[in-house]
C-alpha cells in the first residue's frame, strides 16, 4: 500500500480548516522537545499502539504523522492501519520539510499551553510581583498567602517557603477555605511562569475580592534571586469545602460559562454523539486524584483541571474534537471549560457531572503479541556463551546508571537496526507492552527468536547478578528519548533556569498571525 503524503502547505491549511485533525509526532521525547510543529501532539513510535486509543479515540479521524523524514512515520502508518485507523497520512519530508517551507519549529513541550499563558498575561494584564517584592512583603509581615498552583507531587519536591498546595483548577473552589479575609493578598506561584499566570487570572476571572498576583518566574526566579526553597512540604488544600459557600460558587461558575459562551450538555446528548461517525469525543474528569480514584464515570479519563489547561496535548490528540468535562459540584468543570474555550477548543460541561449517569465505553487497549520469557540465570548463560543479543528498552538515562553487563540500550524506532546481525534477541524492560511492541518490528525484519527477561532488572539483581554503569553510553546524540533542553533546571542549574524562562517569554515572538488566531483569549469564541 502506498503511503499518502501531505505537503507542508497542505498541512498548514488542514490545521486551520476547522475540521478535526490529529497531528501526531512519532519521534521520541528528546527529538520532539528539540523542535516540533506548534500543534503537534507527541506520541513516540515506541509507544504508538499503547497511547493511540486515548489520544485519538475515533478510528476514522483524520491523522497526519510527522518525523525527521527518516521513515518512522511510514512505519507508524502501517501500525495504525493494522489496528483499524483508516485515514492516516504522512507529512512529506517530515519536520525538515516544514522548516524548509518557511514555517516555525518550536522547542520544548506543551507549547500551545505555554503560549496560551503568555497570551493570557498580555491580554488580561495579569497583576504580578517579583520574588524580591515577595521577600520584602515577608519582611514587613504583610497580610498575604502563597498558593502553589501545581500538583501536590511537584509542590512536595520544592516550593516557595510558606506556600500551600492548591492546583489551579481547585483555587476558585477551595480558596475561601484557605483564605478567610477578603483583604488578604493572594500570591500564586508555580515553577516558572505559566501556571502562576493562569492561577492568578483564574481567581480574577472568577470574581475573587482579594488582591491577587502571579509570582513572576516562580520557584526558579526565587532561586535565581538567591533565596532558599522549602523541600518536602506537606501543606495542602482542604479536602472538603464549606457547603454553605457552594451556591455562591456555582453562581460565579455559571457567569463564567455565559461570559465565554460555554454550553452545558446532558448525558443523553453525549451518548447520542457516540453514534456520529465524523466526530471525536473526550470525556474528562477534572477533579483531584483522590476524588477520581474514589469513583468516576465509566469511560472517563482523569485530567486534573489545572494540568489539562497546562498540558492539553497529554489528553486531547485531535484538534477541534468535542471535549466534555465533568466534576461533582458544578464549579471546577466550568472554570476549566472557560480556559479551554479560549484555547480554541470545542468544549462542554456535563450537567450533573460525575452523578449524571453517563456511561461511555472505555478506550480499546492494543492487543500485542505475547513474548516468551527467559530467566535471569538463563540470560546470564546465553550472554556468556555469546549466543544472544540483549537490549535494554527502558529510559536511556536509566541504562547509563545501571544495566545488565553485555546488554545494549535501544528503542523501538532503532531496534531493527541495532539487532541487524542478531538471531536470538532478549529484551529487558519492566514495561512488557513496550517490549511487545518492539517485537513486532523485530519479527517483521525476520528476527523471530525474541524473548523478554522475566521481571526485568529486579529479577536479575535478586538472582544475585551484578549490574554495571556507563555514564557516557549511550552518547547524548543517541539518547533520543531524553530532552536535554534545560533538563536540570530544578536541580540548581542557574543557566538552565535562565534559558527556560527566556524560552517561555520568547514563544510569542515565534507565533505567526494565522496560528495566533487559533487562540481566543479574553473574549467569547
Amino acid at each position: 500500500m502506498t503511503t499518502r503524503t501531505v505537503s507542508p502547505r497542505d498541512l498548514k491549511n488542514m490545521l486551520h480548516d476547522g475540521g478535526e485533525l490529529a497531528l501526531l509526532d512519532v519521534r521520541e521525547d528528546g527529538q520532539f522537545g528539540e523542535g516540533h510543529l506548534l500543534f503537534a501532539t507527541p506520541l513516540p513510535y515506541s509507544r504508538l499502539e499503547l497511547g493511540i486509543s486515548a489520544l485519538v479515540p475515533h478510528k476514522g479521524a483524520r491523522i497526519v504523522l510527522c518525523d525527521d523524514g527518516d521513515g518512522v512515520s511510514e512505519r507508524g502508518v502501517k501500525r495504525l492501519h493494522a489496528i483499524g485507523y483508516t485515514d492516516v497520512s504522512v507529512l512529506a519530508g517530515g519536520n525538515p520539510s516544514w522548516k524548509t517551507a518557511g514555517y516555525t519549529l518550536f522547542k520544548g513541550v506543551n507549547v500551545p499551553s505555554k503560549l496560551f499563558g503568555e497570551l493570557v498575561e498580555h491580554v488580561y494584564d495579569t497583576p504580578r510581583i517579583t520574588v524580591t517584592e515577595l521577600a520584602q512583603m515577608k519582611q514587613r509581615n504583610e497580610d498575604f498567602i502563597i498558593v502553589d498552583g501545581r500538583p501536590y507531587t511537584e509542590y512536595n519536591k520544592m516550593n516557595i517557603p510558606g506556600g500551600i498546595c492548591c492546583p489551579n483548577a481547585e483555587l476558585p473552589y477551595r480558596i475561601r477555605d484557605i483564605v478567610k479575609n477578603p483583604k488578604t493578598k493572594i500570591i500564586v506561584n508555580c515553577a516558572g511562569r505559566t501556571r502562576s499566570i493562569m492561577g492568578a487570572q483564574t481567581l480574577l476571572n472568577f470574581g475573587i475580592e482579594n488582591p491577587v498576583y502571579a509570582l513572576e518566574n516562580g520557584t526558579q526566579g526565587w532561586v535565581l534571586a538567591d533565596f532558599e526553597l522549602e523541600r518536602g512540604a506537606t501543606r495542602k488544600y482542604p479536602d472538603k469545602i464549606d457547603a454553605s459557600a457552594l451556591p455562591g460558587l456555582q453562581a460565579s461558575a455559571k457567569k463564567l460559562l455565559t461570559r465565554f459562551n460555554v454550553k452545558t450538555v446532558t448525558a443523553k446528548q453525549v451518548e447520542g454523539w457516540l453514534a456520529e461517525t465524523n466526530r471525536s469525543l473526550y470525556l474528562l474528569d477534572v477533579r483531584t486524584p483522590e476524588e477520581f480514584q474514589a469513583g468516576s464515570l465509566p469511560g472517563a479519563a482523569h485530567a486534573p483541571g489545572g494540568q489539562l489547561v497546562q498540558a492539553t496535548d497529554q489528553w486531547v490528540g485531535v484538534r477541534n474534537a468535542r471535549i466534555v468535562l465533568a466534576d461533582s459540584e458544578g464549579v471546577r468543570a466550568p472554570v476549566v471549560a472557560a480556559w479551554l474555550k479560549q484555547l480554541g477548543c470545542d468544549v462542554y460541561v456535563l450537567e450533573g457531572g460525575v452523578n449524571s449517569g453517563l456511561k461511555l465505553p472505555a478506550p480499546a487497549k492494543a492487543t500485542l503479541p505475547a513474548l516468551p520469557k527467559i530467566s535471569a540465570d538463563e540470560l546470564k548463560q546465553v550472554l556468556a556463551a555469546g549466543s544472544c543479543s540483549a537490549f535494554y528498552l527502558g529510559p536511556s538515562m536509566n541504562y547509563r546508571k545501571q544495566h545488565v553487563p553485555g546488554s545494549r540500550w535501544s528503542i523501538r524506532s532503532r531496534i531493527v537496526r541495532d539487532a541487524a546481525d542478531a538471531k536470538h534477541v532478549v529484551l529487558i524492560t519492566r514495561d512488557t507492552d513496550v517490549a511487545q511492541a518492539a517485537a513486532i518490528d523485530l519479527r517483521e525484519a525476520g528476527i523471530t527468536n525474541v524473548k523478554l527477561l522475566e521481571g526485568g532488572l529486579a529479577t536479575w539483581t535478586s538472582a544475585g547478578h551484578a549490574l554495571e554503569a556507563s555514564p557516557q553510553i549511550p552518547s547524548d546524540a543517541e539518547c533520543i528519548d531524553y530532552l536535554f533542553f534545560v533538563h536540570d533546571r530544578h536541580a540548581g542549574n542557574r543557566g538552565a533556569m535562565k534559558q527556560y524562562l527566556a524560552w517561555e517569554t520568547g514563544l510569542i515572538k515565534q507565533l505567526d498571525e494565522q496560528d495566533k488566531a487559533s487562540f481566543k483569549v479574553g473574549a467569547p469564541a
